[in-house]
């Protein structure tokens, strides 16, 4: 329905606050005469009679000036009508209770007849009267501002204080017009608050028929956001418009804004204790050194660039290939580095762009290398196969080479547990990543080149706590690819410190594949559940049909293992960390290296995703296809 000005409306709407002010001040003027007259006819049980009005007209005159007086002094006609409530009553009070009082005085002190008991109730009713003249000014105010437009018609969620004070508030909104409260307890339906009933929130559906609503209002601000986005979700169903409102003590500050997901600390989901904070050893290796970190945007090399600062190197090379990334590393890491004598420098280049890489390590004498640029993301990778493959196998063996060209002293590259006997085509790229990081220590005389493997990492981009948390934070369901699927955990700080302890380790012929100890593995349907009562939720199940957030089962994706391991032979050797072991696994010889990156060159050359399938399936060890496991 469209706004329609009408003629009382634009009349209204025209007034000055000037205007306006006069009118409330000559309210106050005229009610004072008036209440004289009530209480002069309450106390002598008769209405005035012309004689009564001529010989007390000095008492109107007094009382008028008065109330005009006081109600100047008190900024009576300052308090806007919709304002008007337990304040504007009280100084009404003492408006009332002043007039009353002046005119006591002038009654003891002049000719004008009156009993004390006629001034007391004379001061009742004038208090009164001019409390009901300004609610009922209110009342038409807002009849006459309403008599042209459409109000909203909502619903309030939620019938505790914040509902309660919401209502209020909105009594005199111009738009909005509550018609009823509804709630979850039982207790309080078919009750009424603020003059409106409580329903059950099953009668929603029968409500915005039968009260023509069209928007709730959430006033919960106690219940957890998961439980809220669930409520919400449901209401938007059914055609609704659904807003939240925080309580009144959060709006002043007097509650905080809890948010109920607020991180959590990562150790909590690891089922065992962490490596010690802070290096214990091996700092001194990165002392003074340039280091260049390869994907220093991403989630472990952002944590091993922040991790390298304590050690005081005298240069961070930043290499990455995202804009954004690198922006907001640098900008974050020269803040930190301020003072420490530590320069970073940001590169903005792929790790295939043989000429920068080569040109970034002679120009800035980088002196070891941690390579953690990759595509991580399995069904990504999968479906995009060509992409993956050249980025993860020929750039680690392109910034390799400019490393050793450059007589770069430590080449690290950091790999993944699923590069044991891969079922995927990122396993399989990072696999053969190390089998080139491998080859490049049998051929290099300056450099070392060794790897880091381990599992996944709480909280890195593309993991299952930020998914689980979003999920959450959605009201659900939380998505779970198979019962039973497990997965290493670390979290980004432990893992960081470990590879550059391990980078402390690497030396002589190089080659060495550390592996890092992550502890037993984790269920993630164990973590999702940790997750959900980390919020102040349950799990929905047949068991707990009134939980809060469902895990739903979708199926293994393309690719996805339902167990990772960490280790493809058997052996393996200690190091001076018991969280850092040495693995023992065979190679391929220089001319399989040389032929197989051939033919993954042509490959990608021809964009051919049979070819550098077969290159797979002929150099990765126990790689298994999934078409190859969906026949097993």
């Amino acid at each position: 329905m469209p706004f329609v000005r009408t003629p009382l409306f634009r009349l209204v709407d025209g007034f000055s606050r000037a205007q306006k002010k006069a009118i409330l001040a000559l309210a106050d003027v005229t009610l004072a005469p008036i209440a004289f007259l009530l209480s002069s006819s309450v106390l002598y049980d008769a209405l005035p009679t012309f004689n009564f009005l001529e010989t007390h007209w000095p008492a109107f005159l007094v009382l008028a000036g008065l109330a005009g007086a006081f109600s100047v002094l008190l900024k009576m006609p300052s308090i806007k009508l919709n304002s008007y409530e337990s304040r504007g009553i009280l100084r009404t009070g003492i408006m009332a209770l002043l007039v009353t009082v002046s005119f006591s005085v002038v009654v003891g002190m002049s000719s004008i007849d009156h009993s004390r008991l006629g001034v007391i109730l004379f001061g009742l009713i004038f208090f009164l009267i001019v409390v009901g003249a300004r609610f009922t000014m209110l009342h038409t105010l807002l009849w006459i501002l309403r008599s042209g437009q459409s109000r909203s018609r909502v619903l309030v969620y939620g019938a505790g204080r914040t509902g309660m004070q919401l209502v209020a508030a909105l009594r005199s909104h111009d738009s909005i017009l509550p018609v009823a409260f509804v709630d979850d307890n039982p207790a309080l339906h078919s009750m009424s608050l603020e003059g409106l009933r409580i329903f059950s929130s099953e009668r929603i559906v029968d409500l915005t028929t039968q009260m023509g609503v069209d928007r709730v209002l959430l006033a919960m601000p106690s219940v957890p956001a998961p439980k809220l986005a669930l409520i919400a979700r449901k209401l938007q169903m059914m055609g609704l418009t659904v807003m939240s409102v925080p309580s009144f003590a959060q709006i002043v500050g007097v509650e905080q804004l809890v948010d109920t997901l607020a991180p959590v600390e990562p150790d909590a989901f690891l089922g065992r204790m962490q490596v010690e904070n802070g290096m214990p050893w091996g700092a001194e290796t990165y002392n003074g050194r340039t280091v260049l970190v390869s994907g220093a945007g991403g989630s472990v090399g952002s944590a091993l660039c922040h991790q390298l600062l304590p050690s005081r190197p005298a240069c961070i090379v930043l290499y990455e290939v995202s804009e954004i990334a690198l922006y907001t590393i640098e900008r974050k890491l020269a803040e930190l580095a301020e003072g420490t004598g530590t320069r970073i420098v940001a590169v903005l280049g792929s790790v295939m762009d043989s000429r920068l890489a080569r040109t970034v390590m002679i120009e800035h004498k980088v002196d070891i290398v941690f390579h953690t640029a990759a595509y991580k993301h399995v069904p990504l990778v999968e479906a995009n196969p060509i992409a993956g493959l050249a980025n993860n196998v020929l750039g680690t063996r392109t910034l390799g080479d400019a490393a050793n060209e450059a007589g770069v002293r430590k080449f690290v590259l950091i790999s993944t547990d699923k590069a044991v006997r891969p079922t995927n085509v990122m396993g399989a790229s990072k696999r053969l990543a190390e089998l080139v990081v491998q080859d490049l220590a049998k051929r290099s005389k300056s450099t070392v080149f060794s790897m880091v493997r381990f599992g996944n990492v709480l909280g890195s981009s593309g993991s299952v706590i930020p998914l689980f948390r979003e999920q959450i934070a959605k009201g659900g369901p939380i998505t779970l690819t198979h019962e039973d699927v497990t997965r290493y955990f670390m979290t980004i700080a432990e893992a960081a410190r470990l590879v550059l302890l391990a980078g402390s380790f690497s030396d002589g012929d190089g080659g060495d594949v550390f592996v890092l100890d992550m502890g037993e593995p984790v269920k993630i349907r164990d973590l999702a559940r940790q997750m959900i009562e980390a919020a102040g939720l349950s799990v929905q199940n047949t068991a707990n049909p009134g939980g809060d957030i469902e895990i739903v089962v979708t199926g293994l994706r393309p690719g996805e293992k339902l167990h990772e391991e960490l280790l493809i032979g058997e052996g393996l050797l200690t190091t001076p960390h018991s969280k850092i072991l040495r693995a023992q696994e065979q190679s391929l010889t220089e001319l399989e290296m040389a032929t197989a990156l051939r033919a993954l060159r042509t490959a990608v050359a021809t964009n051919s995703v049979a070819e550098a399938h077969h290159v797979i399936l002929t150099y990765v060890e126990s790689y298994r296809a999934p078409d190859l496991i969906a026949a097993a």
